[in-house]
């Protein structure tokens, strides 16, 4: 038993690599979100030609400075949409881990029964409670992923229809992770690890 747990808590270290790549998407997609933000929220004011004063003489001025910022929007969405798919890739390495952990009880050399697995093995955890740590962490993970997915499509169907206030909520949406609740990861982490402290 002592040694089935062992192998969980691999399958956790794997987990927090995985957990560590998302932390540096999230700030990529902060950065990138602010980036297109800060666009839309300035193409009205760009789009008035009273705001241009003197530039209002100079030939293409407006449409040129629309356009450069319609292209860097642009650029910045499809890298918003590709940094959500490498979330896609984190959720699916998730799921695997979990796969594989439950695949550890199944196909292992011995069968243990449902009182065997609710054990808790010395200061470690029950293989049970790794097994429902795993799936904590996947369903977490998949359901933030899917907040953040449906938030860009939003976004990106139609970016010049959102208002500051609808973009200050994604924003603030993007920022909670609300599907990711830092204490119960943490602990989650601290039990798993235990002994190993």
């Amino acid at each position: 038993m002592e040694k089935l747990v062992k192998k969980y808590q691999q399958k956790f270290n794997k987990v927090k690599d995985e957990m560590e790549r998302w932390d540096q998407l999230q700030s990529r997609l902060l950065l990138q979100f602010r980036n297109a933000s800060s666009i839309i929220e300035r193409l009205p004011v760009l789009q008035d030609r009273k705001n241009y004063g003197v530039l209002k003489q100079v030939d293409g001025a407006r449409e040129g400075i629309l356009a450069k910022q319609m292209l860097s929007l642009e650029a910045i969405l499809h890298n918003i949409k590709m940094i959500i798919e490498e979330f896609h890739g984190i959720v699916m390495s998730l799921e695997k881990v979990l796969q594989d952990g439950r695949q550890l009880v199944k196909g292992g050399s011995m069968l243990l029964s449902e009182y065997q697995m609710q054990l808790p093995v010395g200061i470690r955890p029950s293989v049970a409670y790794c097994i429902e740590g795993l799936r904590t962490l996947h369903e977490m993970h998949n359901d933030e992923y899917r907040l953040k997915s449906s938030i860009v499509s939003a976004v990106t169907t139609n970016p010049l229809k959102l208002s500051a206030h609808d973009l200050s909520t994604f924003q603030r949406l993007l920022v909670d992770q609300p599907n990711i609740p830092k204490q119960e990861v943490q602990s989650i982490f601290a039990i798993i690890f235990a002994d190993s402290g």
